[in-house]
């Protein structure tokens, strides 16, 4: 069974491409696929390529694809574009067609969208326009407007010795054709290749995709976001520094003293019997902490792999299948943190932390990508996930994930966290906690605990949303490993702080809220997401179900994580400072 599992895991990953390309002799069969088009200001909504009215084959072959491909939207089919290694055409005819009426409407519609298309040569990508639109401003926009397709496609190919190195793509502007009526028309499609010899190595030939992430303008960006961040953690880490070093250390000076009436005034030392009592919903905590623990995981893993060269541009589906794999493997992790933590909260064994790991993400997620599924599927988009990958989903978390989170939890059980001692007795009745001040209310300080992280990562979140649902490349992984670390110190920090404010006004139950006020700042990124789309150019209900949905999904995961980093900053402050006045 365990063989067969591994088997099963290592065939999701179907292929792992460094980026270095094949090898050809002249006149051999370079591989060619049309991939799919799609609205330029849409990145979600993509369509097959021969949803248009091109020349397709008369036996259309669709290549096989890795899960993260199908799940990325990919659709890599065979055409009648024939490219051979060093072998220069002009004016090849691809085919003749007669369009008809319904076709030149269908061509129109794309083109007043900015329709793109995108083709892979030896996998490297490449891109076009389906046609343009011409409008006179001086009389009614549409009225006026001309719509022209292009019917001729120029190949320019780079190669060094035996490889291919780069290829680029333009349309012709001497080919167009009218297709404003509505009346049929005969098109004849033809393309030219031109290939041109170039030092560049094989090894560097992705370098180009990346470019664009380098220009100085996104540098300057890159620098005042590092400058924001450093500002705000310098800030946050001396208010912490002088909370420890000064008041923290004068109020257990002043227990060490016995002076009773300095001991009222401190409203921390006087729930020490309450402050260990664990919450309602413990099982939900636990599962809480094993979900952010499986995430923050999974994220450093996926750090590991971009540092290592596999995370690279337009390597098709590699991230997808990524997270694919490493949120399986992290099961066990999971499974492990709840069970430990359950143990060492409460001293008994229970699964019921570990069933709920199983759903408090699961189960929300599969909600939005059924809803997302749906409307793909209504629209005919390459977004739709056809049957046999939502099978193969559902066999990989049966399979996998459930033994690996059961395995998980058996281990958290047996060799996870012992049995928690507090300093002092717990009490059977809570104390009654005092009329707050509005600066130690729950709502104040999840806005205070959300906002502070997120100030310091908010330029460069910007990027990355530009970079998610959008045509910007981020490729400066050392720059988001410093933005996560940054966010990861200031929700341990901030969390720290706003819990020592909470006891300080006697109240007790800071289980949640220190929770809820690390992961608020999630909260904030969502916010921000949907003023990224509102001042962005994407259109349409698919998209926009698109946007929210996976732009939720990915806060959401977020908020588990910046959590529980709060959570255990919070409980470790706890258990110092209350062990301090045992020993005092």
């Amino acid at each position: 069974m365990a063989q067969f599992l591994v088997q099963v895991l290592l065939a999701l990953t179907f292929w792992i491409g460094s980026g270095s390309s094949s090898r050809y002799n002249a006149g051999d069969h370079v591989p060619f696929f049309v991939n799919k088009v799609g609205p330029l200001h849409n990145p979600s909504e993509t369509y097959q390529y021969y949803d248009l009215p091109f020349c397709p084959p008369d036996s259309v072959i669709e290549k096989q694809e890795s899960l993260g491909e199908v799940l990325n939207g990919d659709r890599l089919m065979s055409s009648l574009y024939d490219l051979k290694f060093r072998e220069d055409k002009t004016n090849v005819a691809l085919c003749h067609k007669r369009l008809t009426s319904s076709e030149i409407a269908r061509f129109r519609d794309t083109i007043s969208q900015d329709f793109y298309f995108q083709m892979y040569y030896d996998d490297l990508p490449l891109w076009g326009f389906v046609g343009k639109v011409e409008r006179d401003y001086s009389g009614h926009e549409e009225e006026n407007a001309k719509y022209y397709v292009f019917s001729h496609l120029n190949f320019n190919v780079l190669y060094n010795a035996d490889e291919v190195i780069g290829i680029n793509s333009f349309s012709d502007p001497s080919y167009l054709v009218d297709i404003t009526e509505n009346a049929e028309i005969d098109v004849q499609f033809t393309y030219s290749v031109s290939w041109n010899l170039t030092s560049e190595r094989s090894e560097t030939r992705r370098n180009k995709y990346s470019q664009a992430s380098l220009h100085p303008i996104s540098k300057k960006i890159h620098y005042f976001s590092f400058l924001n961040s450093i500002s705000v953690v310098v800030l946050v880490v001396g208010l912490l520094s002088l909370l420890f070093m000064r008041h923290l250390k004068n109020e257990l000076r002043s227990s060490s003293n016995g002076d009773e009436e300095e001991k009222r005034e401190v409203g921390w030392k006087l729930i020490q019997s309450d402050v260990f009592r664990c919450p309602h919903n413990i099982s939900l905590l636990c599962a809480f902490l094993g979900t952010g623990a499986q995430f923050l995981i999974l994220i450093i893993a996926l750090f590991a792999l971009a540092f290592a060269g596999f995370l690279y541009p337009y390597n098709r589906g590699m991230l997808l299948t990524s997270l694919v794999i490493m949120y399986t493997l992290t099961s066990v992790v999971a499974g492990y943190t709840s069970a430990s933590f359950h143990s060492h909260f409460e001293g008994n064994k229970q699964k019921r932390s570990v069933r709920l790991v199983g759903i408090l993400y699961t189960v929300p997620f599969l909600i939005i990508v059924s809803i997302l599924n749906t409307v793909a599927i209504t629209y005919g988009a390459t977004a739709a996930l056809p049957f046999g990958t939502i099978v193969v989903v559902i066999l990989v978390y049966t399979l996998l994930n459930i033994p690996f989170l059961m395995f998980g939890g058996v281990l958290g059980n047996r060799f996870g966290l012992s049995e928690f001692q507090p300093p002092s007795a717990v009490k059977r009745n809570p104390r009654e906690i005092p009329q707050q001040n509005w600066y130690r209310r729950k709502l104040y300080q999840m806005f205070l605990g959300g906002l502070v992280p997120f100030s310091a990562v908010a330029l460069e979140w910007h990027q990355l949303y530009a970079s998610l649902w959008g045509f910007k490349i981020y490729t400066s992984p050392g720059i988001m490993l410093f933005t996560f670390i940054v966010l990861i110190l200031l929700s341990a920090s901030v969390g720290v702080i706003l819990t020592y404010i909470q006891l300080s006004g006697e109240d007790h139950e800071w289980w949640w809220r220190s929770i809820l006020c690390g992961g608020f700042a999630a909260i904030f990124m969502y916010g921000y997401g949907v003023l990224f789309y509102l001042r962005s150019d994407m259109t349409g209900f698919l998209q926009l179900s698109f946007y929210l949905g996976y732009t939720a999904l990915l806060c959401y995961a977020l908020f588990l994580v910046l959590g529980t980093i709060s959570f255990l900053a919070s409980w470790m402050f706890i258990r110092h400072i209350y062990r301090s006045v045992k020993l005092e």
